[in-house]
């Protein structure tokens, strides 16, 4: 019989509600290991194989699920109804205003944030599991209700992690709605192909020769501008921490900016990223079908313990977050993110890991 790898399932905890909740942890034929909750859609551990056999957790986390309902980096979730800012926590839909709540910072900026005080990632998701030839697949899935967050319609969202028998965490989104409602999942783990230490020994690529300029409250100005002769231009591989550097210079708190993989939705899978750990030797490839992709470099980790006694300070984990870019609903010339009955909202990304040396 041929191994297409296994997935085990544990009792992880309660939440505060009362509500159980389960760890699935997957195994390819390879021997790479991802254990993912069901609340949030947590990725918790991603082991990747390293030399001499060994393996390397690549990705920040926590030991118990009291500490992932108080998350506020979001480590390791799935975020939405919609992920990354929304100015003033105001869009509108065919001529109808809608109000979120304003949750950025903690409350301290005004715009909503990854889907409001309790989005996708403070839900328990219903999750069943299959051993098909690609490997083990985890489907889970979520029923957000209508005026949930402040966001029109009844959402049910559907969203499939892989771990491929090719080194590979693949993420499909899918979803659908009653009513017109705008729609941006993503996932938001953070990465240190090292398993310790800072980033910025980590050697970055990202295939885009533009972003989203941001005002003072990282929201988009509406320009879409080259990253030729700016701090953001990233299009040859480059440390990050000299890349962190040149932007502090500039005075600007390490990287939190959209990069734009393409100007429309394109729904074509692209190579959106590279990031090589010279210690750990592992290579891990970004595609993605979406247009965008949020660099982020762990800017306001804050010394929170996390799993087996690890502290995570600044810059000690990035996120390339898969996404539409911010505040799209207010700006025609982004594209479009509103979801209409009828239609099917579709999202591929990929991480895949290889040894390199």
């Amino acid at each position: 019989m041929l191994d297409y790898g296994n997935i085990q399932k544990e009792f992880f905890g309660y939440t505060k509600e009362g509500i159980p909740v389960y760890e699935y942890i997957m195994i390819n034929r390879n021997g790479m290991i991802m254990t993912v909750l069901s609340y949030g859609g947590v990725v918790r551990e991603l082991w990747v194989p390293t030399t001499d056999g060994q393996f390397t957790d690549v990705v920040l986390g926590y030991d118990t699920l009291e500490e992932y309902e108080n998350n506020p980096g979001y480590l390791g979730s799935i975020v939405g109804r919609y992920a990354n800012r929304i100015a003033n926590g105001k869009f509108a839909i065919d001529g109808v205003q809608y109000q979120l709540a304003l949750n950025d910072g903690g409350g301290k900026r005004p715009n909503a944030l990854h889907g409001g005080w309790k989005g996708f990632d403070k839900k328990v998701w219903n999750a069943t599991t299959e051993i098909t030839p690609e490997g083990p697949k985890l489907i889970l899935k979520y029923t957000s209700h209508d005026g949930e967050e402040g966001y029109p319609g009844k959402l049910e969202t559907t969203v499939v992690y892989t771990l491929t028998n090719d080194n590979e965490w693949k993420i499909e989104y899918t979803a659908k709605v009653d009513k017109p409602t705008i729609v941006n999942l993503t996932q938001h783990t953070y990465f240190n192909l090292s398993g310790k230490g800072r980033i910025y020994n980590h050697r970055l690529q990202i295939h885009a020769e533009k972003f989203t300029p941001v005002n003072e409250n990282l929201i988009p100005t509406g320009e879409i501008k080259s990253v030729e002769g700016t701090g953001y231009d990233l299009r040859n591989e480059t440390l990050i921490g000299e890349a962190i550097s040149n932007l502090e210079k500039q005075g600007i708190n390490g990287f939190d900016i959209n990069y734009v993989l393409s100007e429309k939705d394109d729904k074509i899978l692209k190579h959106a990223a590279s990031v090589f750990s010279p210690e750990s030797k592992i290579l891990m490839e970004v595609y993605t079908t979406h247009p965008g992709l949020q660099f982020y470099t762990g800017n306001y980790l804050l010394g929170w313990w996390g799993k087996r006694g690890n502290v995570y300070d600044k810059h000690t984990g990035f996120c390339l977050e898969t996404q539409h870019f911010p505040d799209s609903p207010n700006h025609e010339n982004f594209p479009p993110t509103v979801l209409r009955p009828g239609e099917v909202y579709n999202h591929t990304t990929i991480f895949k890991f290889k040894l390199t040396y």
